[in-house]
């Protein structure tokens, strides 16, 4: 259900209390292997007992909450979507144990081979098409400004100062605040998954959109619906071309019925650049607070996401701001692994 296992060697050992969790609920004796762990505290291993398997999920409670993946998982399979179901739960030690979706994850299938994947990220689209037709969770917080104001406030928090850069902050504020406005709260919100990308999606040998399993949904929100096209197209942890790109969203806007195309992709762009500014900050915290070095690999790609959506008129205001403060020279080129 997972990428391939960290190579660290804590993400290998599984917490003392599981063993116990799973004889509980009749897995004792079952041998349990690690797989992926994330960019959060979250820690995944496959639990094999002879022929059936699960998934074990580690979530320390004092820094996750198991809450919203339940409920957004529940969700989403009120709307006949493929999201682990729950096998058993631990709420006060942050364990929970899933149906195991099996490893063809897409990002690595497709980083074997690559030619199938226009019908996958079609099946991709339509599932976001259809998912924007239903209701919202009543209770699910809004992906608004407060909330998009904290997540760029990421770069100037931990990039610029990981370069040693003097910046305009009180420029960034008001060159953000001109464009996000557009696409904060909007007036249909739809469900935001957040982090939807072909690392997030396994094939499974099921009918229609029930063939994409879903994954590391807990954060999703109410808000724009070009949110999540963005995190699928412009994807940090593998190159989407353009002419995918366009394809992707020139299909998705008329399975969405978009009337105003125009307008639509300048929020997209909108959302591509605040989300590939945050990403920036994130994966600096993660390389300068949590020694995790490896997503350095990733910087220059995301900043080639962030330089197409800054050539949009609708993000003059930030282009601005950057060329100011941050000169080329300071951007991807300054990720190398030599980088300290």
């Amino acid at each position: 259900m997972a990428a391939p296992a960290s190579s660290s060697l804590a993400a290998m050992i599984p917490p003392p209390h599981a063993p116990a969790f799973l004889a509980a609920h009749g897995w004792a004796g079952a041998a349990i292997l690690p797989l992926a762990g994330d960019a959060s505290f979250r820690r995944y291993f496959r639990i094999v007992d002879g022929a059936r398997t699960a998934v074990l999920m580690d979530a320390p409670p004092e820094q996750e909450d198991l809450t919203p993946f339940l409920a957004i998982a529940a969700h989403l399979g009120t709307l006949g979507l493929s999201a682990p179901k729950t096998h058993a739960l631990d709420r006060e030690g942050g364990l929970l144990l899933l149906e195991d979706f099996g490893d063809r994850l897409v990002g690595p299938l497709l980083r074997g081979d690559a030619t199938g994947e226009a019908p996958i990220y079609r099946d991709a689209i339509t599932l976001l098409a259809r998912l924007a037709e239903q209701p919202v969770p009543g209770d699910l917080p809004a992906y608004d400004l407060p909330v998009m104001r904290r997540e760029i406030g990421l770069f100037p928090e931990w990039y610029a100062p990981a370069l040693g850069l003097d910046i305009d902050l009180a420029g960034w504020t008001r060159a953000w605040d001109a464009v996000l406005s557009r696409v904060a709260s909007p007036e249909k919100p739809v469900l935001v998954l957040r982090d939807y990308h072909v690392d997030n999606i396994i094939l499974l040998d099921r009918e229609g959109l029930q063939r994409l399993g879903l994954l590391d949904f807990q954060d999703a929100l109410a808000g724009h619906r070009a949110y999540d096209l963005v995190s699928l197209l412009q994807d940090a942890r593998r190159d989407v071309s353009p002419a995918l790109e366009a394809a992707m969203l020139e299909a998705y806007a008329a399975e969405a019925r978009i009337a105003d195309v125009d307008a639509f992709r300048a929020e997209y762009e909108i959302l591509g650049a605040q989300r590939n500014t945050k990403i920036l900050g994130i994966f600096t915290r993660l390389w300068k607070r949590d020694g995790k070095r490896g997503y350095l690999a990733f910087q220059p790609r995301v900043w080639a996401y962030l330089e197409r959506n800054l050539a949009h008129p609708a993000l003059a205001p930030v282009a601005d701001w950057f060329a100011a403060n941050l000169p080329p020279a300071m951007r991807a080129a300054a990720w190398t692994e030599t980088t300290s």
